[in-house]
């Protein structure tokens, strides 16, 4: 049975309710307008049908990550256009009450496609956090990714790059692209480099239909902080419960395209494995993703969550607090975080349904 339609004054709700970012990939950020803006000056071989075609987002969705590799490839030229493009999505994540995001780009796509030196990169994008916090009252935080379609040891030279220049606001690791065939193993090194450098970490693990296995290991070996997707852990509830007991948080994405494409229109929100993770325990909290690429925003993330997958306003309430303990902030933080947050969701809840008890 599918939820009730959601009401124009939950929709608003849901756009005012304070909202953290933990799983967002800055180039699937990019304005379409941005885009074309670069691809033009780029003089990029790219045909105005491709570009549409990259923003087109149908019923069986195609994955992102050749739009990503188009732009590493032909269209990021210069240290400000990273600028530009972090500074739009902080204040686009802005205007939807995204109080605090943490934002993946690989460096290595950077420096070896785009020919743009680690250090000017991560200090123009950092420029954009300070210059959003200003103009847009977010807080921004960057997190440099492992491109795990490169090799073990471009990972480790991509985290001695981090080590290197190590900035406040750039907290911690991940690691993205294809998980097919490139199990979290292969970058041991990589993570404990990182570790021992004291950065926090995550991994995209249990995407594409990957197995659980690669959930565990991310934990277990790589010894994670949390855990990107992860939707597979399910298939071994035994595990999920550990991973449960451990308080780990799963950043979801309600728009993943895996499921959009491979489970039928009228199932895809009963049984994708966002429904299932809270009955095991699993602490989770929602993303966008790749926002301009999957049509999505913050407040239509959490929309998804309410309307497709039926989860409650207490839930959601749970779910934004697992975001806060997630996130790579410092405990006095999170504790005032917590407080003001919660009052300020209670606050709002008011106009669409009486806090129980209240």
């Amino acid at each position: 049975m599918l939820p009730p339609p959601i009401s124009e004054k939950s929709e608003d709700f849901l756009r005012a309710m304070p909202k953290a970012e933990l799983h967002c990939h800055l180039l699937g950020t990019v304005r379409r307008d941005t885009f074309i803006d670069l691809a033009r000056r780029a003089k990029a071989p790219l045909t105005s049908e491709e570009i549409a075609a990259f923003y087109t987002r149908g019923d069986k969705p195609v994955g992102v990550l050749r739009v990503l590799r188009a732009l590493d490839a032909w269209l990021l030229k210069t240290p400000d256009d990273l600028h530009r493009i972090a500074y739009e999505y902080l204040q686009d994540a802005a205007a939807h009450q995204v109080r605090y995001a943490e934002f993946f780009w690989n460096p290595t796509g950077t420096v070896r496609a785009s020919g743009i030196p680690y250090a000017q990169a991560q200090a123009a994008i950092v420029r954009a956090i300070a210059d959003a916090q200003t103009d847009c009252g977010i807080i921004g935080r960057l997190v440099p990714a492992i491109d795990r379609e490169a090799t073990p040891a471009e990972a480790l030279e991509m985290v001695q790059w981090l080590i290197e220049h190590r900035h406040p606001d750039v907290p911690g690791l991940g690691i993205d692209y294809r998980e097919v065939d490139r199990p979290p193993e292969l970058f041991v090194q990589a993570y404990a480099a990182a570790r021992r450098a004291g950065l926090k970490t995550t991994a995209h693990a249990g995407e594409f239909g990957m197995p659980w296995a690669n959930v565990q290991t991310a934990v277990e070996l790589l010894k994670v902080d949390r855990i990107d997707h992860g939707y597979t852990v399910i298939d071994n509830p035994a595990f999920a419960r550990q991973c449960a007991e451990r308080g780990i948080v799963f950043t979801v994405v309600p728009t993943n395209s895996y499921y959009l494409r491979t489970l039928a229109p009228e199932r895809w929100a009963l049984d994708h494995p966002i429904r299932q993770m809270p009955k095991l325990g699993l602490r989770i909290h929602p993303n966008t993703d790749d926002p301009a690429l999957h049509h999505v925003t913050p407040t239509q993330a959490w929309l998804m969550m309410r309307r497709d997958f039926g989860f409650t306003l207490d839930e959601l309430r749970g779910f934004m607090l697992n975001g806060l303990d997630a996130a790579w902030i410092d405990d006095g933080t999170r504790r005032q975080w917590r407080v003001e947050w919660s009052a300020c969701f209670d606050a709002l809840r008011q106009n669409v349904e009486p806090v129980p008890g209240a």
